[in-house]
């Protein structure tokens, strides 16, 4: 978690909103990457997306069989959605999402009778650091 903290941060600081991902295999970090949806006007560059890409391409196939995602803040559907279709094998997140998650929040994507496979779920890795860098984000802009 504290490289998808550090990818959060990076995201920060050139004023996207501070979420980080990265994909796991092995013990090896086959992708990561910060949201840049403002950055590449791009609505699914979510940090998850990114990073799901890069991990593909790295492993040369669309699933991601074995593979751990860790990201500090709740997924929203659509990037549950795209951990389903990969196959995640276990799911790290950091802060909750009450709005916009879809995990444990929300439309609870993976518990849902059509997702086609539900990866391991735990929340509240690295919850207050996460929580602690959305709250120091949105502040500074109100």
């Amino acid at each position: 978690m504290d490289l998808a903290l550090a990818e959060a941060r990076a995201a920060g600081a050139v004023g996207e909103v501070p979420v980080g991902c990265v994909v796991v295999k092995d013990g090896v970090v086959i992708g990561r990457a910060g949201n840049r949806t403002l950055t590449d006007r791009d609505p699914t560059a979510h940090a998850e997306m990114l990073a799901l890409r890069q991990a593909a391409r790295a492993l040369g196939s669309e699933r991601l069989i074995d593979c751990d995602l860790y990201v500090t803040l709740e997924p929203c559907v659509m990037c549950a959605g795209a951990m389903s279709f990969a196959r995640i094998r276990r799911l790290y997140y950091g802060a909750a999402d009450p709005k916009g998650g879809a995990v444990d929040h929300g439309v609870h994507f993976f518990a849902a009778a059509t997702c086609h496979h539900r990866p391991e779920v735990y929340g509240a890795v690295g919850e207050r650091e996460a929580a602690s860098l959305l709250r120091g984000f949105f502040q500074a802009r109100r």
